[in-house]
Order: C-alpha cells, then structure tokens, then sequence
C-alpha cells in the first residue's frame, strides 16, 4: 500500500472512531432512541413509536451507560427525582437488563391501590374522566376499541388511559403497595395489558438507580405495514401526524 493510500485509511478510520465516541457520549449523557415493541402503554405511545429519552432528566447511574456497560456503582450522580406522571425508560428488576417504559405512579414512602379499576394514591381516589373509546387499527387490518378516560394524578398531571377489560381485569383490584424508599411505583396507561409495578413477582418497585431516562418526543412513528425497504408503502405506513409529539 502506498503511502498516500495508508494516510487515506488512516484518516477515515480516526474519523470512524471519534464519530463513534461522540455517538456514544451523546447517547450516554444527552439523548438516546428507543423504539416501543409492545402496546402497554397506549394510548400514549403506539407500537411502532421511535422516541428520544432524555439520559440527564434524573441524573446518571451504571445504567444510563449502554447495555448498562458502567461502572459498578450504586445510587446516582447528580441524581434529580422524578415527578409523579413522568414517562420513564428503565431496566426491570430484577435482571436489570430489560428496557421497560411506563409511567411513574407513586413515589417513595406511597401508598398505592387499584379498586374496581380506580386507582387510589395515599388513601385517595385519583380522579378519572370517561371520554370517547379508543380506537385504533391493528397491524392485520382489525378496529381495536378501548374504554378510555382521562385520569387527573394528584399534582395535577393528566394523561389518558384504557381499560379493555372495563373494571374487571386481573390487576383491577389489589392490596395496598407501600413505595419503599429508593424506588418508585410503575404503571402502564394500558392498564389491563401492562407487566408494571402491581406485579410484584414480574416487575415490582422499581428502584432509583434503574432509570434510565424521561421520555421526552416521538421522531418518528410507523404502522408496521411496510418493510424498511418497501419505500413505495411509506407515506401510508409513516403516522405523519405523530411525529415530533411531546410525550406527557
């Protein structure tokens, strides 16, 4: 190889390697993307939504490395407490390998409840409204229909959910969980479709040094009907009207 030919490789092979670097600074400090593989979060996020997480939303720990490749180390750095209501990315125990996201619930030192499908924070009824049923079209073409309400959490913050078994699901009636410190109660806004917090033996608390992010955009949002390839399908794959939406 001649030496012109050497200094060309070199230099692309430097700018592979620092371009790499900066990807993985970014993804580990500012943002990272995330794909939604499951629906147990709809209405909110739909399958097929691409959304960014914020990594400094609650500071750092071992996992807010990749494949939590960090440091061995406990707690946080520069840690910041999630507000009840915050959608959240974080590694399911007990494994702690798991990309899971739903949304924060209770916080330490809570008493959680769901009573004939109405959830109660510390002794009290979170205040839901019933409004027009969930509609949604399946990958195989079907109508999905939900019940579905607005629910007010007790600072104020609102979301939608959906009962699909109405108030008759297997997690509709539970005991009394009390947050310990350190961790934080999890749950999907598909409420009769969602492994979260009420499954104590499947996900239980969820401890602070496991989040990963706040979910903050969708960038970008596709029905599944159309293979990466098949570029003639997009525009009626694509779900425009879902790009760039905050998440709340």
């Amino acid at each position: 190889m001649s030496k012109g030919k050497f200094g060309g490789t070199w230099e692309t092979i430097k700018t592979v390697f620092y371009a790499m670097v900066i990807a993985g600074f970014v993804r580990t400090v500012a943002f990272e993307p995330f794909n939604i593989p499951s629906g147990s979060m709809i209405p909110t996020l739909l399958i097929g939504d691409y959304l960014f997480v914020s990594k400094y939303a609650y500071g750092y720990s071992r996992h807010s490395v990749p494949l939590s490749t960090g440091p061995a180390m406990t707690g946080r750095l520069a840690e910041k407490v999630p507000e009840r209501g915050d959608v959240v990315v974080f590694k399911k125990p007990p494994e702690h390998k798991v990309d899971y996201i739903k949304r924060v619930i209770g916080l330490p030192g809570d008493r959680v409840q769901v009573i004939r499908g109405l959830l109660h924070i510390n002794g009290e009824p979170v205040k839901r409204e019933r409004i027009d049923d969930f509609v949604e079209f399946t990958r195989e073409g079907n109508i999905m229909r939900a019940p579905q309400y607005i629910e007010t959490l007790p600072n104020g913050r609102q979301h939608r959910i959906i009962e699909y078994a109405g108030d008759n699901g297997i997690a509709d009636n539970t005991p009394v969980y009390t947050v310990p410190a350190g961790h934080y109660f999890m749950m999907g806004d598909n409420r009769d479709n969602s492994a979260d917090s009420r499954f104590l033996d499947e996900v239980g608390y969820v401890p602070a040094e496991n989040l990963v992010g706040r979910a903050e955009v969708i960038f970008f949002s596709g029905d599944g009907s159309a293979s990466w390839w098949e570029v003639w399908k997009w525009p009626w794959a694509i779900r425009f009207a879902r790009l760039f939406d905050g998440i709340d």
